[in-house]
């Protein structure tokens, strides 16, 4: 903060952005009374010099996130009314660094979405051209960073989520390492391939929260206990890097042709500062996606059977059974997305389908999860578009959920290989959409892919 800015002044400000962009469906939910208390009481920490490492930092979170004693919807009708009973880790380790939340977000219903046209509340507009998506799941969290609504989003990814509206919304979003931030309390869809995701207007922003909520956890036993990484020491190295790129990811004929120009001046920009660039082979692209939707369709019918009306959220009135009650809750309760992958994710777990996919695609994803690591061991990152095309219009894609699946051709390499992956603006296309490109790292080099998305954001 500057001299004359206080946490205060700092919250005030981003109240009345939210309140300008109410338009936009961003937040579904604005805890300003609380903000600003929480605020006056941070800057008497900062005058006694108490104050955590985040002190005054203004943070959003997606409607994923359990935050004790303020709602947690999933943006579902299915949990109407429902109050979180504890604070997820990542959210409890924000507030014990004197972090601020200012309000719970929109997004598609249980994270299952790329456009934000999902969510029961309604969909979240984009900031730049209101005829066009946001991008989702996360698409409320992203809109908030691009219109100042907050610093940074608290968001999930669990194949592109974060990075995806980052993109479509012109902002930088990360994808951690699975297993560097717990997810407990963190609401599941998919759960061998949901990470806590950050999205913020810049990297060293993303670098200070993620040094803060990441590491080891006493509550998620699938966290790794591996020493969190001194983010900003890494982003400030400058050592010359190894990047790789893949031809049949960049020569696709779904590539929208200003974001391939868009990736080739990235690669001239790169072999301009010094840094090695290497054209490579990916065979198993056209394999990714199907393989992703398999399994996470698979995750989420078994983790969605917890909602059914009988202890908390929307309950069907008067069943004439309890089977009723049953089908009629879940009927209702929740979206026509949502129920779509329940049906998927039913069927391929199946007793007759269980070894022709689900068993299938877990071998599949061995393979990516091999071809992806050999590259990383040979380079620094794999550097690729994050989304097939700009943001497209809200509705385009209403009548053939199919083409909806494939904004995500790109994104969810890095939750079936479980790698970290970062999404940056990179220009604009003919109608003023920003452009979004990605890059891949090894397990656990967040720092480094902080550095490159500051590096090839700097002065544009």
């Amino acid at each position: 903060m500057s001299g004359a800015e206080t946490c205060t002044s700092r919250v005030r400000h981003h109240l009345s952005r939210i309140q300008q962009g109410q338009h936009l469906n961003a937040f579904l939910s604005v805890y300003g009374e609380e903000a600003l208390k929480r605020a006056g009481y941070i800057d008497q920490k900062i005058k006694e010099g108490t104050h955590g490492p985040l002190a005054g930092l203004v943070v959003g979170l997606k409607d994923v996130f359990s935050y004790e004693g303020h709602p947690l919807q999933a943006s579902s009708k299915i949990l109407n009314g429902f109050q979180a009973q504890y604070n997820a880790t990542a959210v409890q380790r924000l507030l014990d660094a004197d972090a601020i939340v200012i309000g719970r977000q929109n997004c598609d219903e249980f994270g299952m979405g790329s456009s934000n046209e999902n969510s029961a509340f309604g969909p979240v507009l984009h900031p730049i051209n209101h005829d066009h998506v946001p991008g989702g799941s996360s698409g409320g969290s992203a809109v908030a960073v691009a219109s100042d609504m907050c610093q940074v989003s608290l968001g999930s990814d669990t194949g592109g989520s974060v990075r995806q509206p980052a993109a479509f919304c012109g902002v930088t979003g990360l994808k951690p390492t699975y297993s560097r931030i717990s997810r407990y309390g963190l609401v599941a869809y998919g759960s061998s391939l949901d990470c806590v995701g950050l999205l913020g207007s810049d990297a060293e922003d993303i670098a200070r929260v993620l040094s803060i909520i990441a590491g080891p956890d006493e509550y998620d036993s699938t966290v790794s206990g591996r020493p969190v990484n001194d983010y900003l020491g890494e982003m400030r190295q400058n050592e010359p890097l190894k990047i790789a790129y893949a031809a049949e990811m960049v020569d696709a004929p779904v590539l929208q042709p200003e974001i391939k120009v868009a990736m080739m001046s990235a690669i001239d920009r790169l072999t301009g500062m010094g840094h090695s660039v290497t054209r490579i082979d990916f065979p198993l692209l056209d394999y990714i996606l199907p393989t992703y939707y398999i399994l996470a369709t698979a995750e989420a019918s078994s983790n969605l059977s917890r909602y059914d009306g009988v202890r908390y959220g929307y309950r069907t009135p008067h069943p004439a059974s309890l089977d009723e009650m049953y089908k009629r809750t879940r009927s209702e309760g929740f979206g026509q997305e949502v129920k779509r992958r329940i049906l998927l994710g039913t069927f391929v777990l199946t007793s007759d389908y269980f070894d022709a996919y689900y068993t299938k695609a877990q071998k599949v994803r061995t393979l990516i999860r091999k071809k992806t690591k050999e590259i990383l061991d040979q380079f620094d990152f794999l550097l690729m578009p994050t989304a097939p095309t700009t943001a497209f219009k809200r509705g385009m894609h209403a009548r053939d959920p199919l083409q909806t699946y494939l904004a995500d051709l790109y994104s969810v390499q890095a939750n079936v290989a479980g790698v970290p992956a970062i999404s940056f603006p990179f220009g604009k296309d003919k109608k003023g959409l920003p452009i979004g490109l990605q890059a891949l790292a090894g397990d656990f080099q967040e720092g480094k892919l902080l550095r490159l998305a500051s590096l090839l954001t700097e002065d544009l």
